[in-house]
């Protein structure tokens, strides 16, 4: 919407989006020219005072949405506030981040109509809540673990309530908090107003909102606007031991002013965090291991730029904000569709354009088809930007610089003629790509992920094709024929190390990034293990090892020789067997004989034995003095 000449932002808001006065003039001077389809949907008139089950995507506005949606039952037609006391409305939110964004939010968006907001977080300082709620607010946020402690210990009064806000309600369920909820909506007033937004409505959400909502209406923005319009999607097909070369790469092509990679686990997340600081990357973490204060000085170091690339997991990245984010990277793929919308939605906010890049494993593909499938995205499916896409990048972004723009200021005249004077142009153009590449990481050289997806398939095909096979497989293994050039190699892992062919099959596919299909004969010996491949899976893994010759961070591999002969272990095993059965056998002087062993006759009291029959043991008779 736009404005016309004569008119003010607050009176195009206040007459056309029917927003309290005071609310219509917080957005204006925050420079809102439009709403999003959310927050025009929550002030349709006919909704009035009704409950609401509202359906959104991550970053589409819902909190400036609900905020607008609570101003009818906590204002009314007033202007401003009355006396703080017993807060009016409640706003329950996942994470620790999300609950401090919403709390930012509501805060100027509150601020014309002085309205006092609260926050109960866990992690924070209870002391300090329980004295802010002491002193009276009109809105509080929090957590439902901390909220469920305030209302316990009677510092949290819910008397007055008049509005309940459940924000991103999916997520707090998936994350164990449906009896928190269930108190907290059981504590509130029978006559409060209640809002649930999700990203999906799932069977439990619907369960939820049937029990703790009356006559809601249903809301939902989804089928408005296609899933994260703003934001494109790219899935990029690598090899799985190149994930974090490909992720380092992507970092120096976009050269984003903020980017988030996603992990599954806190163990990546330190991994990477520690790989990218070694590579000269300014990088925070976000994982569940961290106090409040880590966190918070992590978000903090994004937000002021002293870092530019944040490693989270999804958890912890909940409700995460922060300005200029312009990519996200999955190395690890989300599980669901509702996880990899909640991921993506970092960027790609209010208007921004963004990218979302999957790092997908050559074996994960179809999976990933799926997914995005299911979430109702396009993606544009390449390979990650080589070493030569990033140089080109580099060079057109220097090119492109505004330094060259602008003019030489008095300050630098002197220098700039002595430097004129001493160099010719094209050592100075040296020195000027020499001096802004030296921050620069280094790309890393990827490995041909078609190649390896071609050998994965070709390893299927021939899979089914052994499975429809009538004849009966061999006990020793792949058929001989399909290793006559097969190559040996040496791993300097045995029998002493608990080498098993259990984990060391998948640990070489993944490694090698073939198929179990190519592995032939695996001999175990005390010290190392001899492993026949394929020819082009030997020199697969070979390469992968690279110059350090280690595979799976830890296990030294080598070519070897093939053994002169398998060893057959069977005429060992059937000795040993006999041996053990004549050990385990002692034959008696009577038994050699043939005459069977009497058994002695018992004698004396019966033991005595426990209520449950368990044997008791006899006391200990003591010698008389």
């Amino acid at each position: 919407m736009m404005f016309d000449r004569g008119e003010t932002e607050s009176q195009i808001m206040q007459t056309q989006s029917k927003i309290a006065a005071p609310l219509a003039q917080a957005l204006a001077d925050k420079g809102y020219e439009t709403l999003t389809p959310v927050q025009e949907a929550v002030l349709d008139p006919d909704l009035g005072t009704r409950d609401l089950l509202v359906s959104a995507q991550t970053g589409s506005g819902k909190t400036v949405a609900f905020g607008l949606a609570l101003a009818s039952s906590v204002l009314g037609s007033a202007t401003t506030f009355p006396k703080a006391g017993a807060p009016l409305a409640l706003i329950i939110a996942p994470t620790r981040e999300l609950a401090l964004q919403v709390t930012k939010e509501l805060q100027w968006l509150y601020a014309p109509a002085e309205g006092k907001i609260a926050s109960c977080i866990g992690g924070m300082d209870y002391r300090d809540e329980r004295r802010a709620l002491d002193q009276g607010v009109h809105i509080v946020v929090g957590t439902p673990g901390r909220l469920v402690d305030h209302i316990r210990r009677g510092s949290l009064d819910m008397d007055l309530l008049r509005a309940i806000v459940l924000d991103e309600a999916d997520e707090m369920l998936n994350m164990g908090f449906r009896e928190e909820l269930e108190m907290i909506l059981e504590e509130a007033p029978l006559d409060r107003r209640t809002l649930m937004f999700s990203a999906t409505v799932s069977k439990p959400i619907a369960r939820l909102a049937e029990n703790y909502q009356t006559d809601a209406a249903r809301v939902n923005t989804l089928a408005e606007e296609s899933s994260h319009i703003d934001i494109e999607y790219q899935a990029l097909t690598v090899v799985p031991t190149d994930v974090e070369k490909a992720i380092i790469n992507l970092l120096l092509f976009h050269d984003a002013p903020n980017a988030i990679v996603f992990c599954a686990r806190r163990e990546g997340v330190n991994r990477l965090t520690s790989r990218l600081t070694n590579r000269g990357f300014d990088v925070v973490a976000l994982s569940g291991e961290f106090t409040q204060k880590e966190r918070t000085n992590s978000i903090a170091a994004m937000r002021d730029g002293r870092a530019r690339v944040c490693v989270a997991t999804d958890v912890a990245a909940r409700g995460l904000d922060l300005p200029g984010l312009d990519l996200v990277i999955h190395a690890d793929l989300p599980r669901n569709k509702e996880g990899l919308l909640h991921r993506s939605g970092r960027t790609g906010r209010a208007g921004r354009k963004g990218v979302c890049a999957l790092v997908v494993p050559v074996r994960a593909k179809r999976r990933t088809e799926r997914l995005l499938q299911d979430s109702g995205v396009e993606a544009t499916w390449a390979n990650p930007p080589s070493a030569s896409d990033i140089e080109i990048a580099l060079n057109q972004r220097l090119l492109s610089s505004d330094l060259f723009a602008s003019p030489i200021q008095a300050a630098e005249r002197d220098l700039t003629k002595a430097l004129l004077g001493a160099f010719s142009p094209e050592q100075l153009a040296g020195a000027v790509v020499r001096l802004t590449r030296a921050k620069d990481s280094a790309p890393e050289v990827l490995q041909d992920a078609s190649a390896a997806r071609d050998r994965l398939e070709r390893g299927a095909k021939s899979e089914r094709r052994d499975r429809g096979n009538d004849r009966e497989p061999s006990p020793r293994g792949p058929r001989k024929a399909d290793f006559a050039d097969g190559h040996w190699i040496k791993l300097g892992v045995g029998r002493k190390n608990k080498a098993d062919p259990k984990w060391l099959i998948p640990m070489l596919c993944k490694s090698g990034g073939f198929s179990r299909n190519e592995i032939g004969s695996i001999q175990i010996s005390p010290g190392f293990t001899l492993v026949e491949l394929k020819p082009h899976a030997a020199d697969s893994l070979m390469k992968a090892a690279g110059d350090a010759q280690v595979i799976d961070n830890s296990i030294w591999v080598d070519r070897t020789a093939a053994p002169e002969s398998e060893p057959d272990s069977a005429p060992f095993r059937k000795e040993k067997r006999k041996r053990d059965a004549r050990q385990k056998v002692r034959r008696t002087p009577d038994r050699k004989a043939g005459k069977p062993k009497a058994k002695k006759p018992r004698t004396g009291p019966k033991k005595p034995r426990g209520p449950n029959g368990e044997k008791r043991r006899s006391p200990k008779k003591t010698k008389s003095s």
